[in-house]
């Protein structure tokens, strides 16, 4: 059975960019398990406790319900350098439990802290993460995600990101790459281009 996931900050016992998750959750459930009726995450928050430092909120969800609600402590990992890997049949539009394709490509990761993916020589996303690359004025978020997140449409929204195609050859005309999600803010993790392998 397919299972999606969605993974939500929360910081002081709030529940971050809340309306972003259901709108990707019940689209998910809509498209994927055909059910059309909407969720309120926070119905279900409810019984859980929120704790007040910053963690993962966590559940799993499928045609039988959601389930599986956790809420961690989060630590950020630290990100040094990037291997770009390549793979033009990659596709992960829709936040499942099934990361077997991204988890072959981080095989390829040598001796690097994390991969960049690549899709017809475009660039596309982290194993975890939606990227950003500032070019000294701005900052552009490739217009061939593996995964429309849902930090990086909050971004989008707020005019903080503008989406522009960016390809491999495009690199070197950027300073800088952050990597960001529903856990990582904007610029919270950020590398020079030149620590892109």
């Amino acid at each position: 059975m397919c299972q999606y996931i969605e993974t939500i900050r929360v910081i002081d016992g709030c529940v971050c960019n809340l309306a972003y998750h259901e709108q990707r959750m019940n689209r998910t459930r809509k498209e994927m398990l055909g059910q059309p009726e909407p969720l309120r995450i926070a119905d279900l928050l409810q019984p859980v406790s929120l704790p007040m430092e910053c963690s993962k909120l966590r559940f799993v969800y499928d045609k039988k319900g959601i389930h599986d609600i956790t809420c961690t402590p989060y630590i950020c990992k630290e990100i040094n350098s990037l291997h770009l890997v390549y793979d033009n049949n990659i596709s992960y539009p829709y936040k499942s439990t099934d990361r077997s394709a991204l988890n072959e490509l981080k095989k390829q990761q040598g001796d690097c802290d994390e991969i960049l993916i690549v899709r017809n020589n475009h660039l596309t996303d982290t194993s975890y993460t939606n990227i950003a690359l500032y070019d000294g004025e701005q900052w552009f978020t490739p217009s061939t995600p593996l995964l429309y997140g849902t930090m990086r449409q909050r971004l989008l929204d707020c005019g903080l990101l503008q989406e522009r195609e960016i390809m491999v050859s495009d690199i070197p005309n950027y300073q800088y790459i952050s990597l960001f999600n529903a856990m990582i803010s904007l610029g919270e993790v950020i590398l020079p281009v030149d620590k892109i392998k």
